[in-house]
């Protein structure tokens, strides 16, 4: 069924329950328009305890996600993005820009953005177009207390006018004690191959002053410090990465563990899965108000995959803190 809702009308149709069980939540979407909500839903259904849909900043939905350890994460659907992650200690590892805009039009600046089909600049928008669209929120499961959701996009109209291909990305998303993991699925629905890149471009909660990244050494480096047009290829030579100054810097072949002491006092361990390359970025002077306060460590598929019709790619990112 459709209908124009407003969010009082839109809680009443998803009520919290306090039955643990697991439950399904099928297909949910939603666009703005006008301070009203269009819903759609494939099959009515309670919306578990551990799952809830609400309003965020700028009236954007948001789907906020707990666990029984006390662990606690936030998903925008304009971009799938995740822009909270607090483990069982309460204290929230992600960052948002304190420029972030949330308005529908921009991409939200903060969390854990999609970069799809486009990582970086090219013919398309900076980064592509997934992080600047809204997703549906498709399904959602618990096991053992662990609640996993699953949103979806698919091409439409504003996607086609950038990109012509069918396509279904599905993004699980799994919240546990002390970790986060992420599944990202990209489907080719189209009759024709086609080729993409892709990240995930996480901003890590931080004191820059303090924070190093571990499991480097030994890459091949593309670094765009000073020119981001002309990158330096090289070598990674140091155990330890610090963040002295700007940093911009792609790793090829990198592997499937990093970690990073984030200067507060926090070590996060970042596992990922077919996930090829590493990015680590901080502005430093550029974002004068905010560089401080972040860095990016980011999984990414720098060189582009070829996928034919039919086909799908998989990748996997796990973040834990200790």
């Amino acid at each position: 069924m459709a209908a124009s809702l407003s969010f009082a009308t839109l809680f009443a149709a998803f009520p919290s329950s306090s039955n643990p069980s697991p439950r399904r939540l099928h297909s949910w979407n939603s666009t703005r328009s006008a301070g009203t909500v269009s819903a759609t839903m494939n099959q009515k259904t309670d919306t578990p305890s551990w799952v809830k849909v609400a309003e965020g900043h700028g009236g954007l939905h948001k789907v906020c996600v707990s666990s029984v350890h006390g662990s606690e994460a936030e998903i925008y659907l304009f971009g799938a993005c995740v822009t909270s992650w607090k483990p069982s200690n309460g204290k929230d590892l992600l960052f948002v820009r304190p420029d972030a805009v949330f308005d529908g039009k921009k991409p939200i600046s903060g969390g854990i953005p999609h970069c799809f089909p486009q990582f970086g600049p090219g013919v398309l928008q900076q980064h592509g177009f997934a992080r600047n669209m809204e997703w549906s929120l498709l399904d959602s499961d618990n096991n053992g207390g662990e609640p996993v959701v699953t949103l979806e996009l698919k091409d439409g109209l504003y996607s086609r006018s950038m990109w012509d291909f069918g396509f279904q990305a599905l993004y699980k998303v799994k919240l546990s004690a002390k970790g986060l993991s992420t599944a990202l699925t990209i489907k080719n629905t189209d009759k024709k191959p086609f080729s993409f890149t892709t990240a995930l471009h996480t901003y890590f909660r931080a004191s820059i002053s303090g924070v190093s990244v571990k499991g480097l050494k030994g890459c091949k480096t593309l670094n765009k410090d000073p020119d981001p047009v002309n990158p330096v290829e090289s070598t990674e030579e140091r155990d330890v990465v610090t963040f002295p100054g700007f940093v911009d810097c792609v790793y090829l072949d990198a592997p499937d563990e990093l970690q990073l002491e984030n200067g507060l006092g926090d070590t996060i361990t970042i596992r990922n899965t077919n996930w090829p390359d590493a990015v680590l970025w901080n502005p430093h002077k550029q974002m004068e108000a905010s560089y401080r306060d972040f860095v990016c460590v980011e999984n990414a598929q720098i060189g582009k995959v070829q996928l034919e019709s039919g086909k799908s790619w998989v990748a996997e990112q796990h973040i834990s803190s200790s």
